[in-house]
């Protein structure tokens, strides 16, 4: 169900239907989608808009592009055995102090390894969920807090690749 569908159900429409809809976009919403990596290493992915980034429909964006995105957090060569375990479903690494893995739907994605209810540099991806080992805080893939030590939510970065090159900003 989208966004529009859901405020429909629940009764809005005319101007304030679209009040709702807009006023929560921001500029810096749009990004690239991660690749979706399937088990015979092929990808699939959807055309999104990073600024001036745009993905190929196949999910995967051209070095070039790759090379467009600024503010970068950290950036991984996919194709080095150091890190073979982002090639697993469900594996993930700490990268200068950032929390990267394949989820469970075939996406990097990534978060800081700094909890928010406590500023311990513990926090793993398990079980499809951002996890703090200290204190058991739980988020959701999108940093939403999922128990009452996640309240204050988790700091996540979006992340691109163009197969090779994996990009988190």
């Amino acid at each position: 169900m989208t966004r529009y569908e859901f405020l429909k159900s629940a009764g809005f429409s005319g101007a304030a239907l679209m009040a709702l809809l807009t006023s929560c976009v921001r500029e810096d919403d749009k990004y690239v989608n991660a690749l979706t990596v399937t088990p015979d290493n092929t990808t699939t992915g959807t055309a999104t808009t990073a600024g001036t980034v745009t993905t190929a429909v196949s999910g995967i964006i051209t070095t070039e592009e790759l090379n467009k995105i600024t503010s970068t957090k950290a950036k991984i060569d996919l194709t080095s055995t150091t890190y073979a375990k982002l090639k697993t479903v469900g594996g993930y690494m700490i990268v200068s102090n950032i929390v990267i893995a394949l989820s469970k739907a075939n996406t990097y994605i990534a978060a800081t390894v700094t909890c928010s209810h406590e500023p311990k540099k513990q926090m793993i991806y398990y079980n499809n969920e951002w996890y703090c080992t200290a204190h058991g805080a739980r988020f959701s893939l999108t940093g939403a807090g999922l128990n009452g030590n996640a309240r204050a939510g988790l700091k996540v970065y979006k992340v691109a690749t163009d197969g090779k090159t994996l990009v988190v900003y």
